[in-house]
């Protein structure tokens, strides 16, 4: 399926984003209707260390014991819907393992929604294990067959009953490493806003063809390998080793990478770790998977309530399967997004989503560029920027990165948003180099190949089959 580029907003305005609603909500599992009026919590988990040693002791982590246990306590807590998403651990690329999880899961939901009538599904979020030293495209790997391996768990996860097909890919990484650590923004800006595009649209446009053949839903995508890298080393208010401008323009340009998923014909919701899904809903109409204050098992970060804004799942990140004092650890993590997901629901049937979502907005937005940029109108204006030059990928990326630096100097101009001089020298210096850019997209990895190759560690155009 060729991928086609988003030429037109969703919404006419910011303010017709609410949470719980989508341009093109999705259906899956077992009832499961997502962004179609309601959000629905959406549980992450991992299995405890060694359970991947044996299929069978795997199985049951997963089925007998995670996905039942996360069942049991919707039911017992009265919450009607639930989606549960697996991140295969990297052991899970083989048959006899994986296989087993994905059916038993399958079996499991469909059990307690002909039980109790609970709307169910399972998000499979395959692991790309791919290396760009090895090499990224089928033949290219002799060692590990990383590649190929990638593209087999699509059809294990699919062809054993998934209900979402998702993934958090790795193309643009070995740039997205090198600039952060390095502080370069064009190099950010090639790697993860180009050379992981085209990554991106080489690998979904055969995970939506793989997914559609078994009647799954091809679900999305997420840049944590490159925007979250940035985020977290980025840090809290004490954190200085990379400056919180650059990280916010980082996460604008990660939102034109990961909207190639939904181009090439995936339906959502995207993963719960890209941030930047706020900015992909606002183009596409998709559902959103999100993740804030109640995924404080797996991070902190600056922005617990923003991400709400506009959710139609609510995430809590991951959790270790162990025991707490409430009951299982998916149990209670799950009881923090239950109850915070039916605040959002009642704020949405009684009228008040709209409260609620500016609330959400305003207690976070000013607390970083990040969550400035993120604000749902901003995210708005960073969409437009992107579709108004939706056939490159290069020139889409530069206008969202220039966006992102318009909206945050806009805020400190309005002293709303307070910058240290570091960050501001830093966002001055982004612009400034970004401006300079060639607008050419030929002339731009002209340069950029000239400046990067033999610096960059495992850069080789013939991962991105250039």
């Amino acid at each position: 399926m060729a991928s086609i580029k988003y030429k037109s907003m969703a919404y006419k305005s910011a303010d017709d984003m609410v949470m719980g609603t989508a341009v093109h909500p999705v259906t899956e599992g077992f009832g499961l209707k997502i962004g179609a009026g309601q959000v629905i919590p959406e549980i992450n988990y991992a299995p405890r260390p060694g359970t991947e040693k044996e299929p069978e002791k795997l199985r049951r982590e997963y089925v007998d014991y995670i996905s039942t246990d996360c069942l049991n306590r919707a039911i017992t807590a009265g919450f009607p819907a639930l989606h549960l998403e697996t991140e295969w651990v990297s052991q899970m690329n083989q048959e006899k393992l994986s296989a087993p999880v994905v059916a038993g899961q399958k079996e499991v939901c469909e059990k307690f929604h002909n039980e109790y009538g609970i709307a169910c599904a399972v998000r499979q979020t395959i692991p790309d294990q791919r290396e760009h030293d090895e090499g990224l495209r089928p033949g290219m790997d002799t060692v590990h067959s990383y590649p190929e391996k990638f593209f087999q768990c699509c059809d294990i996860a699919c062809e054993n009953g998934a209900d979402n097909l998702s993934v958090e890919s790795v193309g643009g990484k070995e740039f997205a490493d090198f600039a952060v650590t390095q502080g370069d923004i064009v190099a950010f800006l090639y790697g993860v806003g180009y050379l992981g595009s085209i990554d991106m649209e080489y690998i979904w446009t055969q995970m939506v063809d793989i997914a559609k053949r078994n009647r799954t839903v091809p679900g999305g995508d997420t840049n944590c390998s490159g925007a979250n890298v940035a985020m977290f080393m980025a840090g809290g208010m004490t954190d200085l080793d990379v400056q919180k401008t650059f990280s916010a323009i980082t996460r604008a340009i990660s939102a034109g990478r990961t909207i190639v998923a939904w181009e090439c014909g995936a339906s959502g919701p995207d993963k719960d770790c890209g941030y930047e899904g706020i900015i992909c809903k606002s183009i596409a109409g998709n559902p959103t998977t999100q993740e804030g204050k109640n995924c404080q098992c797996a991070h902190c970060d600056l922005m617990g309530n923003l991400t709400a804004q506009i959710c139609d799942c609510w995430s809590n990140e991951s959790v270790e399967y162990h025991p707490e004092f409430g009951g299982t650890s998916v149990q209670c993590w799950l009881g923090s997004l239950g109850y915070e997901t039916a605040l959002m629901n009642t704020a949405i049937q009684t009228g008040n989503a709209k409260i609620l979502r500016d609330l959400y907005r305003t207690t976070d937005f000013t607390r970083s560029p990040e969550s400035y940029i993120l604000a749902y109108d901003h995210a708005y204006e960073i969409g437009q920027a992107i579709i108004a030059n939706g056939d490159d990928y290069y020139t889409r990326t530069r206008a969202a990165a220039l966006k992102a630096i318009e909206i945050i100097n806009r805020g400190y101009d309005k002293k709303e948003l307070l910058l240290t001089v570091k960050q501001k020298e830093t966002l001055d210096d982004c612009q400034k180099k970004i401006e300079a850019l060639p607008t050419e997209t030929d002339k731009f990895v002209e340069q950029c190949h000239k400046e990067y190759d033999g610096v960059v560690p495992n850069y080789n155009l013939k991962n991105y089959g250039l």
